[in-house]
């Protein structure tokens, strides 16, 4: 075994998976919910970018109802990102258990 060797291919893995980190903290993921009355575009990273609410679901007597529809949108949409960054991470790695990745 070339400890050499390994070292430089674990060095490239390294710098692959930083480089995939930094594209998927600016990659976007989008989500609907309520039948496309709230939409929620977050990163892959988890940051909330935009929340679109459409007037039809504004009623100020039943607030309740638009507080879950954001809140369902915002989930969903940080969910949907986890994964899709977990999907990428995995790619890079083959599937090994990597702690914090």
């Amino acid at each position: 075994m070339n400890i050499a060797k390994l070292m430089k291919q674990a060095q490239q893995m390294q710098a692959g998976l930083a480089a995939k980190q930094e594209e998927l903290s600016i990659q976007t993921v989008e989500s609907s919910v309520g039948g496309g009355k709230v939409t929620v575009i977050a990163t892959c990273a988890g940051d909330v970018l935009s929340i679109k609410i459409a007037p039809s679901v504004v009623d100020p007597s039943d607030v309740e109802f638009l507080e879950e529809l954001v809140l369902k949108g915002v989930q969903e949409a940080i969910a949907t990102g986890k994964d899709k960054a977990a999907a990428e991470m995995k790619k890079l790695t083959g599937g090994l258990g990597i702690p914090g990745l």
